[in-house]
């Protein structure tokens, strides 16, 4: 899964209205919740307590890939300007503390309950229960 998540979005600099405005306070409060999850998975004091994957769609998504069975890979962007040195020393926090997820990945594994002898005899039945329709 890639997901993109956008920036924060600051109405004062980028002269937002009405509906833009309200999808910046949206993706705003996403990162805001998504940053929530990261500082519980990441407090060593906080280990095992509720993460609250539910207060957004975006962790919703994400749970899997922040507290689960799997790798993940965050590419963080920033901007060389010194015009955009907040936004790059936040989203440089924010990627810090993504980094301090630590995931235990095991391969999944799922055994059949039927070994290779029984669906032959499964299939070996229904071929003969089509060929007596047939006739």
């Amino acid at each position: 899964m890639i997901v993109d998540l956008a920036g924060s979005e600051r109405a004062a600099v980028s002269d937002n209205k009405g509906l833009r405005m309200q999808e910046g306070a949206n993706i705003n409060r996403s990162l805001l919740s998504l940053g929530n999850c990261i500082n519980m998975l990441t407090d060593p004091q906080k280990k095992g307590s509720f993460i609250p994957y539910r207060d957004s769609k975006l962790t919703r998504l994400l749970k899997d890939s922040l507290g689960g069975n799997t790798k993940t890979l965050m590419i963080a962007c920033i901007s060389p300007t010194y015009l955009s040195i907040d936004e790059t020393i936040n989203t440089l926090k924010y990627a810090s503390r993504a980094r301090s997820i630590q995931n235990i990945v095991m391969k999944n594994i799922k055994r059949p309950n039927i070994d290779i002898n029984g669906y032959q005899e499964i299939i070996d039945s229904l071929r003969a229960e089509i060929s007596n329709l047939n006739n």
